[in-house]
């Protein structure tokens, strides 16, 4: 399969968390090559979105967002979950996508059993589901390397592709909080 370029990701933010429906994310873990369908995403774009980490400015926790672009934007909520962004856009403008949901393909009994049967469809879960932390904040994504990467899967067609609002951002204020940045699709 195609490993999506640094191109694509530079590409702007709507558009990448869009294109990301249906591409197939992979982790290879212990030597096995785990994958699933990305199937929800939601897009942060600049310091000027108050629901973006970035709204503050540069901080250590989110510098790899000021990075180029097709990097891993792992990082620490909550006080127990880790999440997964692909870094967009150009290198010093902090934009990512949040990977939201998945549905398991190669290796899933391994994805299931890491979820203890569990779904895949959140953030937290599905980065647990494919051991991904911290150790992989800033990895390139464009290179199998690191051992973590998005691959070009099915297109899916815009009337299967559902557009909302973010999901979690209870204290951010209007516009931001309804801002029609998710992007789902259910089979």
């Amino acid at each position: 399969m195609k490993i999506f370029p640094r191109h694509f990701y530079a590409l702007p933010t709507l558009i990448v968390a869009r294109e990301l429906l249906g591409a197939r994310l992979v982790r290879i873990l212990d030597g096995q090559r785990l994958s699933a369908i990305i199937t929800e995403t939601e897009a942060y774009i600049g310091e000027q979105d108050l629901g973006c980490h970035a709204h503050a400015g540069k901080t250590k926790r989110n510098t790899v967002m000021y990075g180029p672009p097709g990097h891993a934007y792992v990082y620490f909520t909550y006080g127990m979950h880790w999440c997964l962004n692909a870094v967009t856009e150009a290198e010093g403008f902090p934009a990512a996508v949040l990977i939201r949901a998945i549905k398991p393909e190669e290796g899933a009994e391994i994805i299931h059993a890491r979820r203890n049967g569990r779904d895949t469809h959140g953030p937290a879960k599905l980065t647990q589901a494919l051991g991904i932390d911290g150790a992989l904040n800033g990895v390139n994504l464009c290179d199998q390397a690191a051992g973590l990467w998005i691959e070009a899967g099915s297109s899916i067609p815009d009337e299967a592709v559902t557009i909302g609002p973010r999901v979690g951002l209870y204290t951010v204020p209007e516009p931001w909080k309804s801002k029609p940045w998710r992007f789902t699709f259910r089979e």
